[in-house]
């Protein structure tokens, strides 16, 4: 996703206009909720939900979203396959012990509770991503400033994050000039290639971060960056739509804590 970066799809979503204030509170209050929760179902109607309000209320682009679930849904699941094969049980529906300090086993207990690590982790993931592609950076600078975060703290975030761009577009222009330049026709280039990339991005990044510090002394820099936004009000229907996703999800922690799928301990 070098090309299309999240704040980009944060910028251009359909929640947009949406108050910022109201998104925080439902993705942050859906990832505590997913944290807090004693069973899967309430992580994964969480999941579900926050899936479908990025398809079809943000309109995020379906093969972005897979994109952006691909690389922790696959470690989440490598480590559920661990965690069901470490957490022993009784029941035991499969065992091998290659060796005599170690014995792996699959039983209902540990199905039951890797699905509920699994779950949890697709609740949290989903609050989290539906945070990063629908608010914009700047939007939370302004949070941060109404919330009276220190200056200097805001400051060191925005560099931060333009320091990250900044590399990103190195990055993307070297690696491009090198590939053009059958940089990687062989494995003997790629390696000379790569070592060559990591040497230019340093090079070019450093040279870009003291253009920036020229520019903000050309424009009168005093030691405060200016962030500059606006506070959207917030609409009755989506902060009702708010209120009933969240007292679901709430309802729904109390009230499964203790289901399993298999009957196991969760």
């Amino acid at each position: 996703m070098f090309e299309e970066l999240l704040e980009e799809i944060a910028q251009e979503n359909a929640l947009r206009g949406t108050n910022t204030y109201l998104k925080l509170t439902v993705g942050l209050g859906a990832l505590l909720l997913s944290l807090l929760s004693a069973g899967f179902v309430a992580p994964l109607f969480i999941a579900f939900t926050m899936t479908v309000a990025l398809l079809y209320l943000a309109r995020i682009d379906a093969r972005t979203l897979g994109e952006a679930f691909a690389a922790p849904v696959s470690f989440a699941i490598l480590s559920v396959a661990a965690i069901v094969l470490v957490s022993g049980g009784s029941g035991a529906v499969w065992i091998w012990q290659p060796f005599s300090w170690l014995s792996l086993s699959v039983t209902p207990t540990s199905v039951d509770y890797g699905i509920y690590v699994l779950c949890r982790t697709l609740g949290g993931m989903a609050s989290l991503l539906f945070i990063a592609l629908t608010t914009p950076m700047t939007d939370l600078f302004v949070v941060m400033r109404q919330c009276r975060v220190p200056p200097v703290l805001i400051e060191l975030v925005m560099v931060v994050y333009r320091t990250i761009f900044t590399l990103l577009d190195q990055l993307v222009r070297c690696y491009h000039a090198q590939v053009m330049r059958l940089g990687y026709s062989t494995r003997r280039e790629s390696i000379r290639s790569f070592a060559t990339l990591c040497g230019a991005v340093f090079i070019a990044s450093w040279n870009t971060g003291e253009d920036q510090i020229r520019a903000r002394e050309m424009r009168c820099y005093d030691g405060r960056l200016v962030v500059l936004g606006e506070t959207r009000p917030v609409e009755a229907r989506p902060a009702l739509a708010a209120a009933g996703f969240l007292l679901a999800a709430l309802a729904l922690t109390v009230l499964s804590g203790g289901v399993t799928l298999l009957g196991g301990a969760p």
